[in-house]
């Protein structure tokens, strides 16, 4: 979706300087005053052009996703060879847009502007374009309204997840997991799981779950550091060898 400000126009220059001060301080440092000093503007611009905060931050929402379709579309295929494979790139790019720039993507869902709405029912075409190809080349396994959703699920779900876990115990596979499991529900394609684990990794989850918070027979440091080896044999992934 073109967007229809000129790279220096005004309207686009506010948006610009209400993005970035959306990316490094959060909605909270989006201030009229503080937007209009970012673009070298006086506030009474922003009034006149969006009429109030809550229109400034509708079109930021409809700059996002102007830039997310146009990532979207550089990567659009009409006949790819493996629509399996295109499905996971499309699904990828979603998470990885939400995983790097949550408070813009967190704007952007809760966009409820025209502008923004006619750039996210865009963007669902394209994904629902995804969708009929897996269907036509004998891959989906579910209806195509059905796969669509699951797919949307999936991924904000992956999104939210990954901002509401403490930054020290985020994992990426944990996005891999999601993004397989929905292609499985959706495709007869086989996920790309790893191969079942072998090793101490497994034991050593069941023994660190079956713990209770304290084992009379160990001290409070014997109980610590059993707790260490645990946690790093569980983290193991089979690679140790007796």
């Amino acid at each position: 979706m073109p967007s229809r400000d000129t790279a220096d126009s005004p309207r686009r220059r506010i948006v610009e300087a209400a993005v970035e001060l959306l990316e490094s301080g959060g909605p909270d440092a989006v201030s009229t005053r503080a937007v209009a000093a970012a673009a070298g503007m006086q506030p009474p611009a922003i009034y006149r052009l969006f009429g109030d905060k809550d229109g400034l931050l509708e079109a930021v929402a409809e700059h996002g996703y102007t830039q997310f379709l146009e990532s979207k579309r550089a990567q659009l295929d009409p006949a790819p060879e493996d629509p399996v494979e295109e499905l996971r790139r499309g699904w990828d790019t979603v998470v990885e847009f939400g995983v790097t720039r949550p408070e813009l993507f967190a704007v952007m869902n809760r966009a409820t502007g025209q502008e923004a709405d006619v750039a996210h029912h865009a963007g669902l075409e394209i994904l629902r374009g995804r969708v009929r190809r897996l269907a036509a080349a004998g891959w989906l396994r579910v209806d195509e309204e059905l796969a669509a959703q699951i797919i949307q699920a999936t991924g904000q779900g992956a999104v939210l997840t990954w901002h509401a876990t403490a930054a020290e115990r985020r994992d990426p596979a944990l996005l891999t997991v999601l993004r397989e499991s929905m292609v499985a529900a959706i495709t007869r394609a086989e996920p790309t799981f790893s191969a079942p684990e072998s090793g101490p990794a497994p034991a050593a989850r069941a023994l660190r779950a079956a713990l209770p918070d304290k084992v009379d027979v160990l001290s409070e440091a014997e109980q610590s550091l059993l707790r260490e080896w645990l946690t790093r044999l569980a983290a193991d992934g089979g690679t140790t060898q007796g």
